[in-house]
């Protein structure tokens, strides 16, 4: 039986991956950085594989963030407490940052330099969703 992985592993995996993809590293720079293969790098950004503390606190000085940044948003902060609860619309967002289409969506926005143009692709992305809710 495979074992899923635990959410906090997941948002931080996310994060890591987020992060990575803003900086412009590949996963096989950032594991050059921290000693360990681009396949370890993707098995932590999809929560395979447990982030251990030092390693954590190596991947954020390398990414020039605090080791704060890759928690935020997670599970425990949001108020998740297990049981029956829907997810939180930050564990969607983590398991869509991890899809091909999600990559593709954050890679193409980041390249996006003009924080007006950010911003307008913002609102149109909103007034697309609210649309389609209706």
């Amino acid at each position: 039986m495979k074992k899923t992985p635990d959410p906090i592993d997941l948002h931080v995996g996310s994060r890591v991956k987020i992060r990575r993809v803003l900086v412009g590293l590949s996963q096989e720079k950032l594991g050059d950085a921290l000693g360990i293969t681009f396949q370890q790098v993707q098995k932590y950004e999809k929560g395979t594989n447990r982030i251990g503390a030092s390693r954590l606190q190596q991947a954020a000085k390398v990414l020039g963030v605090s080791v704060n940044f890759f928690f935020e948003g997670g599970p425990t902060q949001m108020g998740t407490t297990g049981g029956f609860a829907e997810p939180s619309e930050g564990a969607y967002a983590a398991d869509f940052a991890n899809t091909n289409e999600g990559n593709q969506l954050i890679t193409a926005f980041l390249k996006i330099k003009e924080p007006k143009l950010r911003k307008k692709v913002i609102d149109l992305i909103v007034a697309m969703a609210a649309t389609s809710e209706t």
